[in-house]
């Protein structure tokens, strides 16, 4: 590529760039509600972060006969069909989880309107095919899914059905083929069916020939959005029994109020003190890197927009994750160039060389985390889907930003005179690298002692786990819900203290419109009297009447098993897959199971963190869980790579000496991206409410854990695997160098004789 086109195109980024930044933080045109169409209004985001709708609804169950085992099965399955069906109307993020025997508790982010949350779900949600004369051919539950497609600019949609639908449904159309349906539905033809949910007909196509085969498609003047919307509401199925609504709410923000814009100022400033950081370590090279980066945010946020993402606390995790990641990808393509430099090479051939050798790192530390990040999108549910996906984009991003607007910007720069020189690419007069430590460690020398101590924490985590308990939070314990009508806004903190002698340890937040009514959230079972003495605490304290009691109840966990031993199987999935890909790549299964090992340990090292300080495990523990596996098993690869590539080249040298080589020659870039991205966490501790700090927290030490075994952890294991091999060259080498000299020894006295 000529230097003219490099330079047309790096303009061409630059104007992109500045657009992308206008749009982020002002806008281009506006939104429904008249605010301006920015980055801020344009995302969509989860209860947690900007509040939502909640919606409590009662199975009708009473008078069915059903024994407790047949209501809890029918429960269960009808959560499931729930939650299928408000994921596949778009509602992202949505949880929809059981309280008590046989109620269901939807929520439901970025909705303000219950009743519409309702209708969105349906009361009854009962979905059937039925011909002109009323009868029906199938329900919902033999469907097996429905798309769309296009013809130019006409959508479609496409349904299959399983075995025994296929049949139904084939028997269905000859009818309607045939015009044998005598016509009692107005409005439809007597070789039509009608696609029917809740007693309204959805849709209710002409049947053109008798369809066999289990699938068909549905075609008509649809645009796009009615096409999806019909599909949507299809593939939702019937559920097995009658629902009630019992409860619904406006909710706000679980991590406090205002703390949308609390963490998108403590976001900015992380990101601004990273920009600060790598121009001081980087020079010119560190320009380049915040320019990526700055395009990295900019496309972020846009593509979570685009693929109508919403943004949760572990979606925050996972975006935390990948700006470290991409961090990380720009700085080992720099130090791979400052290594270059230093070896003698001119800037331009450093630029061109220190890129190619990076590159492969780079893309097996992304594509490695990036199988981990399909793997719990494709297992996982609700939380462990919203942190994949987000992970996912960041990904692709960050490797499209270091790996094509990095090396635009970077071979630009190397062949131009003025900016040809070393103290703009990161590397000293004298042609040292820029870096934190020039102090060589003796890492597998001491690799005992690294053991011992991560052995002793984890020890010391299971002990309190087992003396003490894990301190589960309301999440997975369940407890006891009691909201109130204040009749104004209250200080949150003046009700704990009401409260106080209760011993609650209770979780408040405000809920309704204006946030006149708060719920109380403990992990204590309380019965009605118990509750109705809490309530009436409440009453003497802010004068109020007994009408002002708008429910109180227990409730069952949010966290179920199910999500658990799901969270728990993804991890465990994606483990076998970054194994595989380790193992392909790397030529070598003891690459792969000590970084497996690696992983392993950060989370029982976390678990024990949790269990010493008694940290509330909640809805946040996953997403931490999950943000250590992406972060520990980065880290990792890196090392990894090399000390692959150093094995090639350090021909003289032995494995121990070739691992602390590249332990020594990784570790600047390895404090370096877990500073940045403990530097984004920061902010959002110190800023923003209290009750993030159970989730920021335990990401900070996921981070810093990671960071540890990577170095002191996963590379002496390698070592100790190979350790045996490594003897055994080395005693085969000794041996024929002995063969040898007794030869000689043998062949000199032969010929002394003589």
């Amino acid at each position: 590529m000529s230097q003219k086109l490099k330079t047309v195109l790096s303009v061409l980024v630059i104007l992109i760039l500045l657009f992308g930044l206008y749009a982020t933080f002002f806008g281009i045109g506006t939104t429904e509600d008249g605010k301006p169409l920015n980055g801020k209004n344009a995302l969509k985001y989860g209860l947690d972060i900007n509040g939502g709708v909640y919606v409590v609804m009662e199975g009708k169950t009473e008078g069915l006969g059903y024994s407790n085992e047949e209501i809890n099965e029918i429960m269960d399955q009808t959560r499931a069909v729930l939650n299928n069906r408000v994921n596949q109307l778009g509602v992202a993020e949505s949880t929809v989880t059981r309280e008590g025997t046989n109620r269901l508790r939807v929520e439901m982010p970025g909705v303000t309107d219950a009743e519409e949350a309702i209708k969105a779900i349906g009361t009854t949600a009962k979905l059937t095919f039925v011909l002109a004369d009323g009868s029906v051919v199938l329900d919902g539950s033999y469907v097996k899914d429905a798309q769309i497609d296009t013809d130019g600019s006409k959508y479609k949609i496409l349904l299959d059905f399983n075995a025994d639908g296929a049949s139904l449904f084939e028997e269905g159309t000859r009818k309607a083929y045939n015009n044998e349906p005598e016509v009692k539905i107005d409005g439809m033809q007597a070789n039509e069916i009608a696609i029917v949910l809740d007693d309204t007909i959805i849709t209710h196509p002409e049947v053109q020939s008798v369809i066999s085969g289990g699938s068909c498609e549905i075609t008509g003047n649809y645009t796009k959005e009615e096409a999806s919307t019909t599909a949507a509401l299809i593939r939702g199925g019937a559920l097995p029994i009658e629902l009630e609504e019992i409860q619904s709410s406006i909710q706000t923000a679980t991590i406090g109020a205002n703390a949308l814009d609390k963490s998108i100022i403590a976001g900015g400033i992380g990101l601004v003190v990273i920009f600060i950081i790598m121009i001081v370590m980087y020079g010119l090279l560190g320009v380049i890197a915040d320019i990526a980066l700055m395009l990295y945010v900019v496309m972020f946020v846009w593509a979570m927009v685009a693929f109508n993402v919403v943004l949760t606390l572990p979606g925050i995790a996972a975006l935390i994750l990948s700006i470290g990641m991409a961090v990380d990808a720009n700085v080992i393509i720099f130090s791979r160039i400052k290594e270059e430099i230093a070896q003698g090479k001119s800037i331009r051939v450093a630029v061109d060389s220190g890129f190619k050798s990076a590159l492969v790192t780079v893309l097996d530390a992304q594509i490695t985390t990036l199988i981990a990040a399909i793997v719990l999108y494709e297992v996982g549910t609700t939380i462990v889907k919203g942190f994949a996906l987000t992970l996912m984009i960041g990904i692709v991003f960050s490797i499209f930003t270091a790996v094509i607007i990095s090396q635009l910007f970077l071979s630009l720069l190397a062949g131009t005179e003025k900016f040809c020189q070393n103290k703009y690419f990161g590397v000293n007069e004298d042609g040292t690298p820029k870096q934190f430590l020039h102090k060589q460690f003796k890492f597998i020398k001491n690799r005992k002692i690294f053991y011992i101590v991560s052995v002793a924490i984890i020890v010391v985590g299971l002990v309190f786990s087992l003396v003490a308990g894990m301190n589960y939070g309301i999440d997975f314990t369940g407890g006891t819900t009691i909201q109130v009508e204040m009749g104004k806004q209250v200080d949150i903190s003046e009700v704990k203290d009401t409260l106080k002698s209760f011993e609650l340890d209770p979780t408040i937040i405000y809920t309704g419109e204006g946030n006149t009514q708060i719920q109380i959230k403990t992990i204590k079972a309380l019965d009605n009297t118990a509750r109705a003495e809490v309530f009436d605490a409440l009453a003497e304290k802010y004068s109020l009447e007994d009408s002002a009691l708008v429910a109180a109840e227990q409730f069952g966990p949010s966290v179920g098993n199910e999500l658990k031993q799901n969270a728990v199987t993804a991890v465990i999935i994606a483990s076998i897959g970054m194994l595989i890909y380790i193992l392909f790549r790397f030529k070598s299964w003891k690459y792969g199971v000590s970084a497996v090992i690696g992983v392993a340990h950060d989370v029982l090292m976390v678990l024990a963190f949790y269990a010493i300080f008694r940290y509330t495990i909640n809805n946040p523990f996953i997403a931490a869980i999950l943000t250590l596996v992406g972060y520990s098993i980065n880290d990792t690869i890196v090392i990894f790579d090399r000390i692959r590539d150093n094995k090639k080249l350090r021909v003289k040298g032995n494995l121990e000496d070739t691992i602390d080589y590249s332990l020594n020659q990784t570790l600047n870039r390895t404090i370096m991206t877990s500073l940045t991205t403990l530097v984004v966490m920061i902010p959002l501790l110190v800023m923003v409410s209290s009750s993030i700090s159970q989730f920021i927290i335990p990401l900070m030490v996921g981070v810093i854990v990671g960071c540890y075994s990577s170095i002191f952890i996963c590379a002496p294991l390698y070592y100790d695997m190979n350790k045996k091999d490594e003897m055994s060259k080395y005693m085969l080498k000794a041996q024929e160098k002995a063969k040898t000299e007794k030869k000689a020894k043998s062949r000199a006295e032969r010929k002394g004789k003589r």
